[in-house]
């Protein structure tokens, strides 16, 4: 059951019935030294992101000025509190998603985005590089209608520089944000822990432009 590379979304008859019991979550960041679960300061906002595997992508956004903490974990799917194993065997409907919690007063989420979409190729669909599958895919979970207007918009702008340099449609899944499952606790800050370890992220070499996003 786990050993092929689906790449389709199941449907939610399809999908592993998961469990109740939700994932132990370690106490604090192993390098923000911040919680990484809820309740986050006041006035904090969070973003869901998924941009292939989840180790690289949560170092992304943990060096960012501004962010107080971020996890790792599954979004998008159908399967409740589903483990590694079975995201990736495709029955679940996940994706490797990080959790991003900000300061809206030192990083706007526009921001957030621009280090999102050039991190990453979103124009591969079920994939990342050499990381085939559903849990590789591109996708931007928002949480106000805010955020989805600005994902968006920052969408169209980053396609029309992909357009200009002959590249690919982006296939990025813009989506309400369903519950965010937490990963494993030895996947939280992996390449904090191991600073040698595999990072698959490739990003198209483009920048974003902050500012286009949020002028049309």
């Amino acid at each position: 059951m786990f050993g092929r590379k689906r790449l389709e979304i199941p449907t939610p008859d399809e999908a592993l019935p998961g469990r109740s019991e939700t994932m132990p979550v370690p106490d604090r960041h192993t390098v923000l030294g911040t919680t990484l679960t809820p309740p986050f300061p006041d006035g904090a906002e969070t973003a869901i992101l998924a941009l292939g595997c989840f180790w690289g992508a949560e170092r992304l956004f943990w060096q960012l000025d501004g962010v107080h903490s971020t996890a790792v974990g599954y979004v998008g799917g159908h399967t409740p509190n589903p483990t590694y194993e079975e995201v990736c065997s495709g029955l679940t409907g996940h994706t490797e998603a990080v959790l991003v919690a900000f300061d809206p007063e030192r990083i706007s989420y526009e921001e957030i985005l621009k280090t999102f979409w050039e991190g990453h190729d979103p124009t591969q669909g079920m994939r990342q590089g050499n990381d085939i599958g559903t849990q590789y895919r591109s996708g931007v979970y928002w949480a106000t209608d805010d955020q989805k207007a600005v994902a968006e918009r920052s969408s169209r702008a980053f396609q029309s520089v992909l357009d200009a340099a002959g590249l690919e449609p982006i296939t990025t899944e813009i989506a309400a944000a369903g519950p965010f499952y937490y990963a494993e606790p030895y996947h939280q800050q992996y390449l904090d822990k191991n600073p040698n370890g595999y990072c698959g992220l490739g990003s198209t070499g483009l920048s974003c432009p902050v500012g286009i996003a949020s002028a049309d």
